[in-house]
């Protein structure tokens, strides 16, 4: 769980900064940053279910040995 919100903390980090960095004279590019935070966010649950599932897999086959 730490690891999880340490990766989403590192990642709305560098959405803000290319956020800002895209916004030109505007104060801030808010579909940019907020679509970059989503992509990470949907890749750390697929990552964390992929995960869990492979757990789950490999639990069965070492059990019917």
């Amino acid at each position: 769980m730490i690891r999880l919100a340490l990766t989403l903390l590192v990642f709305l980090g560098l959405s803000v900064g290319v956020g800002l960095l895209l916004s030109g004279d505007d104060y801030f590019d808010w579909p940019v940053a907020g679509g970059l935070f989503a992509f990470a966010v949907v890749g750390e649950v697929l990552r964390s279910r992929l995960r869990r599932r492979s757990g789950k897999n490999s639990a069965r086959q070492s059990s019917g040995i």
